[in-house]
C-alpha cells in the first residue's frame, strides 16, 4: 500500500530514541521528510545519519527539551527552517517517574504537566494553522494504555496521558472540516530502554528480579511477547498517511492484544 506520504514534512518528538526514533523510522522508510528532536545531540546526528543512509526520506534533527520554557518558540523555528512547513505532528514525551498516588506532589504534578501536557498543547496550536492553510495534517499522539486501564505504579503517567485524551477528541471535530486528523495511538509492552527502566523499577519495589518481573508480565500478553519499536512505528505511519483520512479522534492500542477491555 501507499501511504501517499513521500515528501510529506514531519516532525516527530522525543526521537532520539525508543517510540519516537521507531515512528521517524517508518515515516522516514515511506518517503516522508523527518525532523527528530531531543535533548542527545550525539544520538540524533547518528539516528539521522542512519535515515538518511537508508532513505528514500531523509533526517534531520533539532536539540531541544520539552522541559525548557521556549520548548515551542524553539520547535516552530527549526520546522519553519529545516521543513519549510509541516505536514505531520507526531506529539511524543517521555514518561513521569513511577509511583503510586500518594508520591504524586505537587511539584511533581506541575513539572510533568508542563512537559507532557502543556507542551503537547500548545505546540499543536501554533503549528495548526500551517495544516488548516494547506488542507492536510496528521496529528498523532502517543499516550498508554494505562489511559483505558491504569497501570499499576504509574499514577502520574495514567492521570496526566488521561487528560491527552479528552483534548485529542475535542480537537479532533473541531479541524476534521479542514482535513486534518487527530488520533492517539497507545503502546502497551514495547521494547524500549523505557521498559527496561520501570521493570527495574518495579522489581525494586516488589524484590524480584527484572527477570521475574518480565516474565510475569509477558504471560498476561496473549501474543507471549513484547512488541517492537518498528511494529509500533509501523501502525503509527498508516495513522499518518493520506488513506487514513477517514481516521479521526480514535485511539489505537498496539499492545498484543494485553489490554482486557474492547
Amino acid at each position: 500500500m501507499d501511504l501517499g506520504i513521500t515528501g510529506k514534512r514531519a516532525l516527530v518528538l522525543a526521537s532520539s530514541r525508543g517510540l519516537g526514533l521507531g515512528i521517524a523510522k517508518a515515516l522516514a522508510a515511506e518517503g516522508a521528510h523527518v525532523l527528530l528532536c531531543g535533548r542527545s545531540a550525539d544520538k540524533l546526528k547518528a539516528n539521522c545519519e542512519a535515515i538518511n543512509t537508508a532513505g528514500p526520506g531523509k533526517a534531520d534533527y533539532v536539540e531541544a527539551d520539552l522541559t525548557d520554557a521556549d520548548f515551542v518558540q524553539t520547535m516552530m523555528h527549526a520546522v519553519k527552517e529545516k521543513l519549510g512547513g509541516i505536514d505531520i505532528l507526531v506529539n511524543n514525551t517521555g514518561g513521569p517517574t513511577p509511583g503510586t498516588v500518594e508520591d504524586m506532589t505537587a511539584e511533581k504534578l506541575y513539572s510533568f504537566f508542563q512537559s507532557m501536557v502543556v507542551r503537547v498543547i500548545t505546540l499543536t496550536n501554533a503549528l495548526l494553522p500551517l495544516m488548516q492553510t494547506q488542507g492536510f495534517g496528521r496529528i498523532l499522539t502517543v499516550a498508554s494504555s494505562g489511559v483505558f486501564e491504569p497501570i499499576p505504579n504509574l499514577a502520574l503517567s495514567n492521570t496526566l496521558r488521561g487528560a491527552l485524551v479528552g483534548w485529542n477528541k475535542t480537537l479532533s471535530s473541531e479541524v476534521a472540516s479542514y482535513g486534518v486528523t487527530a488520533n492517539m495511538i497507545l503502546p502497551g509492552r514495547i521494547h524500549t530502554d523505557r521498559i527496561d527502566e520501570l521493570d527495574g523499577a518495579n522489581a525494586a519495589k516488589s524484590g524480584r528480579t527484572i527477570e521475574e518481573v518480565r516474565s510475569a508480565s509477558i504471560k498476561t500478553i496473549p501474543t507471549g511477547r513484547m512488541g517492537t519499536t518498528d511494529e509500533f512505528g509501523a501502525a503509527a505511519a498508516f495513522l499518518c498517511s493520506v488513506p487514513a483520512s477517514y481516521i479521526t479522534g480514535t485511539m489505537l492500542r498496539v499492545d498484543g492484544g494485553a489490554s482486557k477491555s474492547n
